[in-house]
């Protein structure tokens, strides 16, 4: 095969997809189907394409491939149903009130109110961004197969009480935007986090969910919550050069050489989030953009206000609590001065953590060291937890990290 073809393929699975599964499902009114339609086209672009050439028009080409096996199915199902996906090549505006990108639109779909809310999220990553189930379920904590069983079930009900997959109206945006909001976030997490090397899929997400949220500000301007999403999105993109060192090694937040951070972004994300705060309609994105915040005061001051943090992630935790906040907000109280305070938080949550959340482990070690304070009295205790967190952990520059750590608290006197 060659480079030409493959890199053809790639591009149109990359930036094809979500908006051809997107029209497919509109008119066919089934996800899976449409998803199924079009991973076959792709198969098939692989196979046909070296020989016969790539098309001057290779997304119509897929569309044809794909509407073919949907017709098949639809005859052999004995439907007489015709998707009339050809307005996908029509080269019109959008209508003043729908949503001008095709893949807000199918996340607006895919935050349908008749589809369980725990089920939005992933459904937008795997239909809209192309995710694997494996790489959607550790961001939910759950299992892979427990995952799978969820959206096949949601995908059945979209079939089976045939939810209309009608192009979503601006009006529609409010009512359904905080699931867009947390699809937003969650690919630009799994995009940053990305290891060098990872599959398409994954590199990359977090520029698009950039542009996403750029778009939703635009169609939401009042939406302070999105506005907040794009502050702490900022944060995190600015810190980006110095998450790495010069020989690839992770760095963590509080070791990194903040000369490193985008100076100017994080002055526009402060700036845009204090003006944001005067609508005082407070909620998560805001507060955890606030956090991040308060972090980068550390480029400004030299110092990380731990107080403030802690006193942040309280105000998060008692009324938007999730895994990842509280775990991280016992370490800002560990961070003040209190790491026993910190570890009690820890030991509060549920239990069954301990078996799958590799941030349990890592906070458990760092506030163990923490109050270590270089007694050798918590060296078994902060070696164990590093070893479960090792045990936890994919990413082989963040194992490398942890064994650095591991190997410090060995040696700990």
């Amino acid at each position: 095969m060659s480079a030409q073809v493959q890199s053809a393929v790639e591009h149109a699975a990359r930036h094809s997809f979500g908006r051809l599964v997107a029209w497919l499902a509109w008119k066919w009114g089934d996800v899976a189907a449409a998803e199924d339609a079009m991973a076959d086209a792709l198969a098939k672009a692989l196979a046909n394409w070296p020989a016969s050439g790539i098309p001057q028009d290779p997304d119509a080409w897929l569309l044809t491939v794909a509407k073919r096996q949907l017709l098949q199915a639809a005859r052999h199902h004995k439907l007489a149903v015709d998707p009339a996906v050809t307005i996908l090549l029509e080269k019109e505006q959008p209508a003043a009130n729908q949503i001008p990108d095709t893949r807000l639109n199918l996340m607006l779909v895919c935050a349908h109110p008749a589809i369980d809310e725990r089920i939005h999220m992933p459904l937008m990553l795997q239909t809209v961004m192309g995710l694997e189930v494996s790489q959607i379920a550790p961001a939910m904590l759950l299992a892979p197969s427990t995952l799978m069983q969820r959206l096949v079930r949601a995908k059945a009900k979209i079939r089976d009480h045939k939810i209309r997959f009608e192009v979503p109206d601006i009006s529609e945006l409010p009512s359904r935007l905080q699931s867009v909001l947390e699809a937003i976030y969650a690919a630009f997490g799994l995009g940053i986090d990305a290891m060098d090397g990872a599959d398409t899929p994954i590199s990359g997400l977090d520029t698009e969910a950039l542009f996403l949220i750029e778009l939703v500000r635009q169609l939401a301007p009042d939406s302070a919550e999105a506005t907040g999403l794009w502050a702490l999105m900022t944060f995190n993109k600015a810190r980006q050069s110095a998450r790495f060192d010069a020989l690839g090694r992770f760095v963590a937040l509080q070791d990194q050489d903040c000369r490193l951070w985008n100076r100017a972004a994080i002055l526009a994300a402060d700036q845009t989030l204090w003006l944001v705060a005067q609508k005082r309609q407070l909620g998560p994105f805001q507060l955890e953009a606030a956090i991040q915040s308060a972090h980068c005061q550390r480029l400004f001051t030299g110092k990380t206000p731990w107080a403030a943090i802690a006193q942040l992630y309280e105000t998060l935790n008692r009324h938007y609590p999730s895994v990842g906040s509280l775990v991280a907000g016992a370490v800002a109280t560990g961070e003040c001065g209190n790491p026993s305070a910190g570890l009690a938080q820890l030991d509060a949550l549920d239990h069954s953590l301990r078996h799958s959340f590799q941030a349990w482990w890592v906070a458990r070690a760092h506030l163990l060291w923490i109050l270590d304070n270089g007694s050798g009295l918590n060296r078994t205790e902060i070696r164990l937890a590093y070893e479960k967190a090792l045990g936890l952990t994919i990413d082989l520059r963040l194992k490398a990290h942890l064994a650095s750590k591991l190997a410090q608290s060995n040696g700990a006197v």
